[in-house]
């Protein structure tokens, strides 16, 4: 049991012993604080029975021992504790009466030293105020130059001499402020003088601006002025010319203060035109614009070093400014004013450039004012063509030629090209001849109206002189005439040709100031004339022809008028080589159109009256009546038909009345009326046989074919009656033949000869088409068929509808075989 329970005990002993140096080890940790207390208190509970009384208990063992230990040292230091305490109290005496000595000497040191602690602070104040006063007399003296010379450049601010200023005001930044620069006052002026420049740079940038807008306003007063005097110098150089034969080179206007060497001599030479000159006077650009404020401007810019950016605003301005002036106003062409404010505006800006050009350098540049002209150029010539060609009034047109011209000499005066203006007049010359002839179709369309289209009757000697003034009218033959007489042409015709002549003057004007060759001028004049004579007075003609109040007889007398027009053409070819002085024999002269324009009119003429009586026949045929199936006709000719005839004799009457006298006007009479009275004939018959065989006519009795018999028998006896003379015998009764021999077959019945004669060029009914006699012959089947329902009860009537059957069978056989052949 001994050995048994020793074990046990040691193992116990064991488990007590390590208890104990774990808890000692617990409560070191404990109290150096050095780790952390939650794991080192866990290890007193882990798997320990009574752990936690036990480590109470050694931890309790551990505390007394502390206070054994402190209380040991408390004993050991108690006496020296006391020893010092008591010494302590003892200096504690002596201290206090230190304190008290050291206060009551400090004091009286105090007392002692306050005078002369205030006599040495006055004698500093004094010598520290000495040395100021000489260091402020010092710097005084060195920076009154700059006091002055600032001064100096705001009194010359305040009396608006700016260039001056900028002058002072280098100085003072170069010279004057860097000897004084550690002052406040001149870092102030420093700072100040870019804030002056910019001044100065804005008040004469301002007076640029009222400058540019000064010229704006007066531009048109100086383009009008430079224009004056530009169209006085050319008058004034054209005089001279005449009286002494003196050529002259381009002027130079004095607009801008200076002439031509040439212009003095030749004022020299002539006193009395220059006293002329000289009563009014002359302008020039710098009495109407104060320039100051551009050369201002120019020159504070070019100081500042900013004359670059003042060119190039001053150059956008004018080209703004250009802009606005080159837009014309939308009513511009309404008014010649319109025009004349628009060239003076214009002038007067390259007026002003030009001056600039001259008086100052670099500021606008030959290339650059060429440039700003040749885009100017460009919108005036697109601007005149668009408002050109809405003017209506030749007068206003020539208006604006002269404008042109002067517009044009007065800037070639200064030097600009102006090619491409007087390139421009030929356009405004074609727009003037478009004007022209506008307002002579007007003049020959009231001639026309106030026309009576009758021969011009002559009472006496005095009369017919008037009328041989106006028109080259000769006629040996009648002038052998006693008066009262009639001339054959009607009134209109001296009209015309007068105004035609008036028409070539008018022209003529056109050309006048635009120093152009004779040869030139003729040229116009004859392809004016030309167009005038071919569109103009042509539509005149052809448009009065075409008029439903004209009848055959105006007619007659407007083909009279036409050839009396016509033969008149060579004195026009001589009015315009006398103003010319061009021969017509000239290689490149333009030839008058007159012969082809009459020619052609005449030609209407005769159609107009070939139309009118196809149409009053038609109106005739539209009062025919027949009645299609009657079974014996009327025994006389048709009513409608011989008031047709009785107006077809009466018409060509007319023709009578065209002058016998003249060669030329027998033979052309003697053609009208025969062409008319073959055409009347011919349309006649074609309008009878269309009668016949229209198809809204379904049925024809043989009575109905016996009555219209009758009635082409009327219209060949008035064909056969010579109603025109110069046909030869039988011409007009070929206008009936084809209708007589197709009504002569259906009267006579006579089918067996022209079945067995077809297509042979002798046979009887040669001009009757098998369509044609197809066409009647089933109309008159049907009206029998109709007519004669017991007809098939008689003999002979079988007979006859077998006969017709059988002629309608081999006439549909020959149209087929026409159809099939062609």
């Amino acid at each position: 049991m001994a050995e048994a329970s020793n074990p046990v005990m040691s193992e116990m002993f064991l488990e007590e012993s390590n208890g104990e140096k774990i808890y000692e080890k617990v409560c070191a940790e404990i109290e150096t604080l050095e780790l952390p207390l939650g794991s080192t208190l866990s290890s007193v509970y882990d798997d320990q029975p009574n752990a936690h009384q036990r480590f109470m208990e050694k931890l309790d063992t551990r505390i007394r021992n502390h206070d054994r230990e402190i209380e040991k040292m408390c004993n050991f230091h108690h006496q020296g504790f006391v020893d010092a305490i008591n010494e302590l109290l003892k200096v504690r005496a002596d201290a206090e009466k230190l304190k008290v000595q050291v206060t009551d000497t400090n004091r009286g040191f105090q007392e002692a030293g306050k005078e002369v602690i205030g006599k040495t602070e006055d004698i500093i104040r004094c010598r520290i105020q000495q040395r100021n006063i000489a260091t402020v007399v010092d710097r005084l003296q060195l920076c009154l130059p700059a006091l002055e010379m600032y001064s100096k450049l705001k009194e010359q601010m305040s009396g608006k001499r700016y260039y001056s200023a900028l002058k002072t005001m280098n100085q003072l930044e170069h010279v004057y402020l860097p000897k004084v620069s550690q002052y406040r006052f001149c870092q102030i002026m420093a700072e100040n003088l870019p804030k002056l420049r910019e001044e100065i740079k804005d008040i004469s940038m301002s007076g640029l601006k009222d400058f540019l807008e000064s010229i704006r306003k007066h531009s048109d007063k100086i383009g009008e002025t430079a224009m004056k005097q530009a169209q006085e110098q050319k008058t004034f150089h054209a005089a001279l010319h005449r009286q002494t034969n003196v050529s002259y080179r381009k002027p130079m206007y004095i607009i801008n203060g200076h002439g031509s060497e040439d212009e003095n001599e030749l004022k020299s030479k002539s006193p009395m035109l220059e006293d002329e000159e000289t009563e009014e006077e002359v302008l020039s650009v710098q009495d109407l614009v104060d320039f100051t404020p551009v050369y201002r401007c120019l020159h504070i810019y070019s100081v500042l070093g900013d004359k670059e950016v003042f060119e190039n605003y001053y150059r956008k301005q004018r080209k703004k400014q250009a802009r606005l002036v080159l837009q014309p106003q939308a009513n511009m062409h309404e008014t010649v004013e319109g025009y004349r404010r628009y060239f003076s505006q214009i002038v007067g800006f390259f007026v002003v450039e030009d001056h600039i050009l001259h008086v100052t350098q670099g500021l606008v540049t030959g290339t650059y004012t060429t440039e700003l002209w040749t885009m100017a150029q460009s919108k005036i010539i697109a601007a005149l063509r668009t408002h050109s060609s809405y003017c209506t009034d030749p007068d206003l047109v020539l208006e604006l030629k002269n404008l042109i011209v002067v517009f044009a000499d007065t800037l070639q005066g200064y030097g600009f090209p102006v090619n491409r203006l007087f390139d421009l007049l030929y356009e405004v010359r074609d727009k003037y001849n478009e004007t022209l002839l506008k307002k002579w179709a007007g003049v020959f369309r009231d001639i026309f109206e106030a026309d009576n289209y009758s021969p011009i009757p002559v009472a006496n000697e005095e009369e017919y002189r008037a009328v041989v003034s106006k028109f080259p009218f000769q006629d040996p033959e009648g002038d052998k005439l006693s008066f009262p007489k009639k001339l054959p042409m009607s009134q209109s015709v001296p009209q015309i040709y007068m105004q035609v002549k008036e028409f070539i003057y008018a022209s003529l004007k056109f050309s006048e100031s635009l120093h152009r060759s004779s040869t030139e001028i003729d040229d116009m004049l004859r392809k004016s004339t030309n167009l005038l004579l071919t569109r103009t007075l042509n539509s005149g003609l052809q448009n009065l022809i075409k008029k439903p109040h004209i009848g055959l007889t105006e007619l007659v007398q407007i083909i009279i008028n036409t050839t009396h027009l016509e033969q008149a053409c060579k004195y026009l070819e001589d009015f315009i080589t006398n103003i010319t002085n061009i021969s017509p024999e000239t290689v490149h002269t333009t030839r008058l159109y007159g012969l082809s324009t009459f020619k052609d009119a005449r030609h209407a003429a005769e159609e107009e009256i070939y139309t009118k009586l196809n149409q009053k026949i038609d109106e005739f045929i539209q009062l025919a009546d027949y009645d299609w199936t009657m079974a014996e006709p009327d025994g006389r000719a048709s009513g409608y038909l011989i008031d047709l005839i009785n107006f077809l004799r009466s018409t060509f009457q007319v023709f009578t009345n065209l002058p016998s006298n003249n060669n030329d006007h027998g033979a052309m009479s003697g053609k009208v009326a025969q062409t008319a009275c073959m055409s009347a004939c011919k349309h006649l018959s074609t309008s009878l046989t269309q009668m016949l065989l229209d198809s809204e006519l379904k049925q024809i009795s043989m009575g109905a074919v016996q009555q219209f018999n009758l009635d082409v028998i009327q219209c060949e006896l008035f064909a056969s009656s010579d109603p025109v003379p110069g046909f030869q015998e039988d011409t007009l009764q070929l206008a009936f033949l084809d209708l007589r021999q197709l009504l002569d077959l259906f009267m006579i019945w006579d089918w067996s000869t022209y079945l067995a004669d077809y297509g042979q060029p002798n046979s009887k009914y040669l001009r009757v088409n098998p369509s044609t006699a197809l066409i009647l012959l089933e109309k008159m089947k049907d009206v029998n068929k109709k007519n004669n329902i017991f007809a098939q009860f008689k003999k002979n009537d079988r007979d006859r509808q077998k006969l017709i059957d059988t002629v309608v069978k081999q006439l549909r056989s020959l149209v087929n075989g026409m159809s099939q052949h062609s």
